[in-house]
C-alpha cells in the first residue's frame, strides 16, 4: 500500500513539474515582444496647416505626399483640441497622445517661479546637462572650454518637463529596451519631446554652425556616423543651396530654406543606417520634425509664393527619402505617419484686405497700459512698480507675484485686476473706434466712404485660478481651454484675441500661431503601411489619435496620459493587416 502511495505521489510531482515547465515556457514567450513592423517613421512638418495638402494635391508626384494621400489613409479634418498651439506642446501631443493638461508642456518657454526670475525656462531646458561635441566657437560661457568672447546662456536639454510617456517610451518598455527610438529636428524641443524620456537619442543643430548635436542626457559623445556626417560636405551643400556660403547663422539663414529639409532628411538616412533601425528584431521608431516651413512661414505667411515653393520642394524631398527607405528597410516593413505640430494664421494685413478683422496688435503697448493701470490701482508710493514679468508670450501674460505679495495682494485679486484691464488696453489701439452715440449727438458722426481698418479686440480672458478650478463653460470650447492648462508656479492670465488678430510688435508683415482658432489647430494626419485602408477620410480626428493608433496596432500600451482613440475606420480587418 505504501509503495502505491509513493508511486502516486511521484506521478503527481511529475505532472506538477511538467505543468511548471509549461507555465515557465509560456511566461518566457509572453515576455517576448511580437509586434510589427520593423520601423515606425513619424514625419512632423513644423507649421504645416491641414489645407496645404488640398491646395497642392494636383501638383504632387512620386512617393512624396502621394504615398500618404493615394496609398495611405488621409484624414482631412484633423484639429488639435487645445488653445496653446505652439511647437513644444504640439510635438509633445504627437508623441504622448495627450494635451498640455496631460503631458505638462504648454508653451515653448515659460516663467517658472521655482527656477528663475531672470529669464523664462525653455520647454526642454535642463541645466544638469550640456551639449555634446559642439564647435569651440559655439560653446557658451557657462560650459567648460568656452572662448573668452562666448555669450552666456544655458543650453542643457532633456525631457525633464515632459510628464507623460510617449509611443517611443512604450515601445522601449515593451521590448525591455531592445527597440531603438530617436528624434531628429533643427530644434531641440522638436527632437526631444515627441520621442520622450526613454529614447536612445535626440539630435538637433547648433544654430551657429549647423552641426548636429545632442546632450549628455543621452550620450557623452556623438556616434561615429553623426561625427562623420558633421565632418562631411553636407553643411556646405545646405549653405550653398541657401546662397549663404560660410554663414555663422545657419539656423536663420539656411534653416528657412528648402535645402534645410534635405539636410535633415540626409541626417535621418545616416541615422537609420548608422543605428541599423529596422534590423533589431523589434519595432524601432524615428520621429523626423522638419523645421524650415515654420522658420520661413513666420516671415512670409501661409499664402506666399515662398510657401508654395517650400511645399513643392518638400514633395520631391519626401519622394527621394521614401524611395531610399523602400530600398534599404523596405516600405512593406515600415509604418509611417504624416502630421504637424500646429497651423498658422494668415498675415493680418492680407486678411484685413479681404474684410476680415485682421489686426497686428501692439502687445508692448498693451503691456505698458496694463502695468500703468495696476500702478494706479495698487501702488501708493512715488516710484513706478513692475507688476508684470517681461517677454509677453501669447496666449499668456505672466504676473510678477513678488510685487503683488510685497503689497499684500493675493493671487485672485491680482489676476482679476489684470483680466479687467486687458480688454480696454487692447481696444485703446483702435484707430477707428465706434462712436459713443449715447453721449454725442448724431451729427458728430461722419460716415466713411471707404472701408475702415479693423481694430483689435479681446475675445476672452481667463485667470490661472479659473483654469485651475475648472471654471470654464460646459462646452466644447471649455474643453479646448481646459486642455491647455498647466501650472508652473507662476501667476498668469490667458488671453484670447479675436480671430485673425495676433502680436504685431516689431513686425506687421509676418504672422504667428498660438490661438484656439481653427486655422492654428488644423493639421494634416495621414498614415501609410500594411494595416491601413487607403482612402480619404472626413471624420473629425485629433493628433492625439496618432500615438494611440500606432500603439494599438503595435501591441503595446497606449502612452500613460493618452486621450486619443484608435482610428479603426482606416484599419484593415486583422486577417489582411498581417505584416509581411
Amino acid at each position: 500500500m505504501l509503495t502505491i502511495v509513493r508511486l502516486l505521489r511521484a506521478k503527481l510531482f511529475a505532472v506538477a513539474a511538467l505543468a511548471c515547465m509549461a507555465f515557465s515556457t509560456v511566461s518566457v514567450h509572453a515576455q517576448a515582444y511580437v509586434g510589427k513592423p520593423k520601423l515606425i517613421v513619424i514625419v512632423v512638418i513644423d507649421q504645416f496647416r491641414g489645407d496645404y495638402l488640398n491646395r497642392h494635391q494636383a501638383d504632387f508626384k512620386g512617393k512624396g505626399f502621394n504615398l500618404f494621400l493615394k496609398q495611405g489613409a488621409w484624414f482631412t479634418d484633423c484639429y488639435y483640441n487645445y488653445a496653446n498651439t505652439k511647437t513644444a506642446p504640439g510635438h509633445s501631443t504627437i508623441g504622448t497622445g495627450a494635451y498640455s493638461d496631460g503631458h505638462g508642456i504648454d508653451s515653448n518657454e515659460w516663467w517658472d517661479a521655482s527656477r528663475s526670475y531672470e529669464a523664462e525656462v525653455s520647454s526642454v531646458q535642463d541645466e544638469r546637462y550640456q551639449l555634446v561635441d559642439i564647435p569651440h566657437d559655439s560653446i557658451p560661457a557657462n560650459q567648460p572650454g568656452a572662448a573668452p568672447w562666448a555669450t552666456s546662456w544655458v543650453i542643457g536639454a532633456s525631457p525633464l518637463n515632459l510628464r507623460a510617456s510617449t509611443l517611443g517610451d512604450e515601445l522601449r518598455l515593451a521590448t525591455q529596451g531592445k527597440a531603438h527610438v530617436y528624434g531628429v529636428s533643427l530644434k531641440d524641443r522638436a527632437a526631444i519631446l515627441p520621442v520622450g524620456q526613454a529614447a536612445n537619442g535626440a539630435f538637433w543643430i547648433d544654430p551657429i554652425s549647423g552641426q548636429f548635436t545632442t546632450s549628455t542626457y543621452y550620450m557623452q559623445h556623438l556616434p561615429d556616423w553623426a561625427t562623420k556626417f558633421n565632418a562631411s560636405d553636407e553643411i556646405a551643400k545646405a549653405e550653398h543651396a541657401a546662397l549663404a556660403d560660410g554663414t555663422t547663422q545657419f539656423y536663420e539663414m539656411v534653416g528657412r530654406t528648402p535645402g534645410a529639409n534635405t539636410y535633415e532628411l540626409d541626417f535621418a538616412k545616416a541615422l537609420i543606417t548608422g543605428e541599423k533601425l529596422g534590423q533589431n528584431g523589434v519595432t524601432d521608431e524615428l520621429v523626423i520634425s522638419l523645421s524650415p516651413n515654420d522658420i520661413q512661414g513666420h516671415q512670409f505667411g501661409p499664402d506666399s509664393d515662398f510657401e508654395d515653393q517650400m511645399i513643392l520642394s518638400l514633395d520631391q524631398q519626401l519622394d527621394s527619402f521614401n524611395s531610399w527607405l523602400d530600398q534599404t528597410v523596405g516600405l512593406n516593413n515600415v509604418w509611417m505617419a504624416l502630421t504637424a505640430d500646429h497651423g498658422i494664421a494668415p498675415v493680418p494685413g492680407e486678411a484685413a484686405k479681404l474684410g476680415m478683422r485682421g489686426v497686428a496688435v501692439k502687445i508692448d503697448k498693451m503691456y505698458a497700459k496694463v502695468n500703468d493701470g495696476l500702478n494706479k490701482q495698487f501702488n501708493k508710493g512715488p516710484e513706478k512698480l513692475q507688476f508684470l514679468l517681461p517677454a509677453v508670450d501669447l496666449p499668456y501674460m505672466a504676473l510678477d507675484q513678488r510685487t503683488f505679495k510685497a503689497l499684500g495682494i493675493d493671487e485672485k485679486t491680482a489676476e482679476e485686476a489684470v483680466a479687467e484691464l486687458l480688454p480696454d488696453a487692447v481696444a485703446a489701439q483702435d484707430a477707428n473706434p465706434l462712436p459713443m452715440t449715447k453721449l454725442l449727438p448724431p451729427t458728430v458722426v461722419q460716415p466713411s466712404q471707404t472701408r475702415l481698418e479693423p481694430g483689435p479686440r479681446v475675445k476672452y480672458v481667463y485667470t490661472r485660478l479659473q483654469l485651475a478650478n475648472g471654471q470654464l463653460p460646459p462646452s466644447e470650447w471649455g474643453k479646448l481651454i481646459a486642455h491647455s492648462y498647466v501650472s508652473h508656479g507662476n501667476w498668469f492670465v490667458m488671453i484670447v484675441l479675436d480671430p485673425f488678430q495676433l502680436d504685431g510688435t516689431g513686425q506687421f508683415a509676418g504672422t504667428d500661431h498660438f490661438s484656439p482658432w481653427s486655422y492654428d489647430r488644423h493639421v494634416p494626419l495621414a498614415f501609410y503601411g500594411a494595416p491601413f485602408k487607403p482612402g480619404e477620410y472626413h471624420e473629425l480626428v485629433e493628433p492625439t489619435d496618432l500615438a494611440v493608433t500606432f500603439a494599438s496596432l503595435a501591441g503595446v500600451n497606449r502612452p500613460s496620459a493618452a486621450v486619443g482613440r484608435v482610428l479603426t475606420e482606416a484599419i484593415k480587418p486583422s486577417a489582411t493587416a498581417i505584416q509581411p
